[in-house]
């Protein structure tokens, strides 16, 4: 799948992850906008990556242009 055809799933609370990546990536994730400290926060994307958790992501214009988007079960 595209970015464009994976994002709407990624949005409805599906995980991702680029079939080309084959490392240590678990998936992508939505995390909607929230508050923090009083504050709001903006949603954002975060990836989970074996032995270190959870990271901020942003998809690179390779990870846009891409067509080897999957969904995570």
């Amino acid at each position: 799948m595209t970015f464009e055809d994976i994002l709407p799933k990624l949005k409805a609370g599906e995980k991702i992850i680029r079939a080309g990546w084959g490392g240590a990536e678990l998936y992508v994730k939505y995390v909607p906008a929230t508050e923090l400290d009083g504050l709001k926060m903006n949603p954002y994307f975060a990836i989970n990556v074996t032995g270190e958790g959870y990271t901020m992501f942003t998809p690179t214009v390779c990870d846009i242009l891409a067509d080897d988007w999957v969904v995570v079960q």
